[in-house]
C-alpha cells in the first residue's frame, strides 16, 4: 500500500489555497465514516507521481497526518483548466465492513495463446472496466481475463471472470460481454467484367493509329501530281 504524507490546514478560503499551491501543495478533503469532515494538503509533487500510476481512483492509499495513518481510496481529482496541474483531491476514508461501487480495469493476458488472434482475429474490447461493487478490506486492483484458447466468433462474459469474494458486478440480471475476438475486415476490390476487358481491346486495335514515318511518306505521295512520275520514267537518252 502507498503511504502519502498530509498536512491538517484550517483556512478555507480562496487566497490561503492559493498560497498552499504555490508553496508545492495541494489543498484536499477527508471525508467518509463517521468523523468529520478533515481540511488537509498533500505534496503536488508526489500526488503527481501517484497519478501518473494505473488506476489512481481504485487504489488505497494510507495517509499520514501527524501522529495517525488512515486507509483511503481517492474519489476525485480536479485539474487547472490551462496548466492541466491538480488543484484539489478527495479522499475517501475506508471504514471496515462497508462496501463501495468502483469501476475496475479489466486486464488481458495469454494473447499469444490465442488460436483466433494468431489467424488475424481482432481483439474487439467492449468494457475497458467494469463497476463492481466492493467491501472496502478486500477492494480487486484489476480483473484478469486469459485469451488462451479462444478462437475467432468467441467472447468473453463476466461469468468467466473470477471474482473475490463479496464482489459483484452492479449490473445484475445478464450476463454482459467483456470482450470478442471478431474476424479480420479484409476490403477487397472489385474485379472488371470480362466484357468490358474485351470491349477496351477491340476499342483500341481500332483506333490504331499510324506511325510517324509512313504517316510523313503517305502525305508526300498524295500531294506530287501524276506527271511528274511519268515524266521521270519517260527520261530520253543521251546520244
Amino acid at each position: 500500500m502507498t503511504n502519502l504524507e498530509a498536512n491538517l490546514r484550517s483556512v478555507t478560503s480562496k487566497g490561503s489555497n492559493n498560497i498552499l499551491r504555490k508553496q508545492g501543495m495541494v489543498p484536499a478533503v477527508l471525508y467518509g465514516g463517521e468523523e468529520k469532515n478533515e481540511l488537509i494538503s498533500v505534496s503536488k509533487k508526489h500526488l503527481k507521481m501517484l497519478l501518473d500510476e494505473e488506476n489512481f481512483l481504485s487504489n488505497v492509499l494510507k495517509i499520514k497526518i501527524e501522529n495517525k495513518e488512515i486507509n483511503v481510496l481517492p474519489r476525485e481529482v480536479s485539474f487547472d483548466v490551462v496548466t492541466d496541474e491538480p488543484i484539489h483531491v478527495d479522499f475517501l476514508r475506508m471504514v471496515s465492513g462497508r462496501k463501495i461501487v468502483l469501476e475496475i480495469p479489466v486486464k488481458f493476458i495469454n494473447n499469444e495463446q490465442s488460436p483466433g488472434l494468431k489467424r488475424g482475429g481482432v481483439l474487439n474490447i467492449v468494457r475497458r472496466k467494469v463497476e463492481l461493487k466492493c467491501p472496502t478490506e478486500g477492494i480487486p486492483k484489476e480483473l484478469v481475463v486469459d485469451l488462451e484458447g479462444l478462437d475467432i466468433g468467441s467472447s468473453v462474459k463476466i461469468s468467466a471472470i473470477n471474482l473475490p469474494d463479496n464482489v459483484s458486478p452492479t449490473i445484475t440480471g445478464r450476463d454482459f460481454v467483456i470482450a470478442t475476438v471478431a474476424a479480420p475486415t479484409v476490403v477487397k476490390e472489385p474485379e472488371k467484367p470480362a466484357e468490358e476487358t474485351a470491349e477496351g481491346a477491340e476499342a483500341g486495335a481500332e483506333g490504331e493509329t499510324p506511325k510517324e514515318g509512313e504517316q510523313a511518306a503517305a502525305s508526300d505521295d498524295a500531294k506530287k501530281p501524276e506527271g511528274d512520275k511519268d515524266k521521270k520514267e519517260a527520261a530520253p537518252e543521251k546520244k
